[in-house]
């Protein structure tokens, strides 16, 4: 999940990012009647009407398809992995077949993505990125997208590279600016991570003169920024980018703010939060890094909630957060250790920058570079760049 799952989004509302699970430690409460959380009710009259009706007519692909949907775009505003549940559970006659609905499995693609269930989201994938006359156009166009970012958080950048690119083939041109945006913006990410990121700059720059408003760009532009080391570009992009509100802009911008020596901006920015999203793991994990070195004395309670999540998540068999896990151990709890034991797991999985600079820094804090060797045999064979990794090389 985002954290990513999480988590950049390749195509904006067209795919979900990775989310980080925001799920408490396991409580048993004194009586049936003490209340045990209080959660934020997200859900407008039409929503609550529309799962209303599903519950009466579960086998309504339509219905179950919009709720899903809906439940998808919250948990990626929100960052609540509740909203996923919801989603599958509105898909819940179908989610078991292998041959189910197209739109159903490109759904189900995204949940498990977040899940970090990265094979499985790519067996209903591939078949629906293919060039078949029997998809509409707009699901095939939707799941390429998907699917690049798949491949992208796997690692697999010259595979992700030639996903974008085949996204703006002539068969695509009735989609116009929809998908042509998206497209090329993928292609600028995924050529900026290999090396070229001077000519990903200058392509995402026009890009966001056709779409100045788009938030989604200013966050690749943002990030990108941050990979070529220059300061007042990302500080200009990750205001524009903030406006979206979603907690993996959020939190990447408070990383950003961190990362300058601002902890004190970044515990603002985490708890100017909504009502509700502060309890994302992804600002909960900001806001104890920030305390930590604010020395602040909210920070222990606030590293051992983090704790006690974590366990928890681990009881139910969940195993993608040790992105999350090796930071609190690196950057609160001063556990070097532990923090690359963690890094090197989360780096079979999932290779997005955050995973790298993680994986760099937490050999280097433990005095065991020569850990990080599958990171730099990743490199020189993808090509990829960042500043951030020789300045965090001694």
């Amino acid at each position: 999940m985002n954290h990513k799952p999480i988590l950049p989004a390749l195509a904006g509302l067209l795919i979900a990012s990775l989310l980080v699970a925001a799920q408490a430690a396991p409580f048993t409460p004194a009586s049936d009647q003490q209340i045990v959380q209080t959660l934020p009710n997200r859900l407008d009259a039409g929503a609550r009407a529309q799962r209303k009706e599903l519950a009466r007519q579960p086998q309504q692909l339509g219905l179950a398809l919009a709720t899903a949907r809906a439940a998808i775009e919250r948990a990626r505003q929100h960052g609540d992995p509740r909203e996923l549940g919801l989603a599958q559970a509105a898909l819940a006659p179908w989610w078991s077949l292998e041959m189910a609905p197209p739109a159903v499995r490109l759904l189900r693609a995204i949940v498990r993505q977040s899940q970090h269930d990265f094979d499985a989201a790519l067996r209903d994938l591939d078949p629906l990125a293919k060039d078949d006359p029997a998809l509409p156009l707009a699901l095939q166009a939707q799941a390429g997208l998907t699917r690049a970012a798949v491949l992208q958080v796997s690692g697999r950048l010259a595979e992700a590279d030639a996903a974008c690119g085949a996204l703006t083939a002539a068969r695509f041109a009735a989609l116009g600016s929809a998908l042509a945006v998206p497209a090329h913006a993928c292609l600028a990410e995924l050529r900026s991570l290999r090396g070229q990121m001077q000519p990903a700059a200058q392509a995402l720059r026009q890009l966001a003169a056709r779409a100045p408003h788009d938030h989604w760009l200013a966050l690749l532009r943002a990030e990108l920024a941050q990979r070529m080391g220059d300061t007042k570009a990302a500080a200009t992009h990750f205001q524009q980018a903030i406006n979206s509100g979603d907690i993996y802009t959020r939190s990447a911008y408070a990383d950003w703010l961190l990362d300058q020596g601002r902890a004190a901006d970044a515990l603002k920015l985490v708890e100017a939060a909504e009502p509700g999203d502060g309890a994302a793991d992804a600002l909960l994990l900001r806001r104890a890094i920030a305390l930590k070195r604010l020395a602040s004395p909210l920070a222990a309670p606030a590293s051992a909630a983090l704790t006690a999540r974590f366990e928890a998540a681990q009881l139910r068999g969940e195993n993608f957060h040790q992105r999350e896990q090796a930071r609190l151990a690196l950057d609160v709890t001063g556990q070097p250790e532990l923090a690359l034991q963690l890094a090197l797991l989360n780096w079979e999985h999932q290779k997005e920058p955050a995973d790298a600079l993680l994986l760099q820094r937490a050999a280097t804090a433990s005095g065991k570079p020569a850990a990080a060797e599958p990171l730099r045999r990743w490199v020189a064979a993808t090509g990829y760049a960042d500043v951030r990794l020789d300045a965090s090389t001694p």
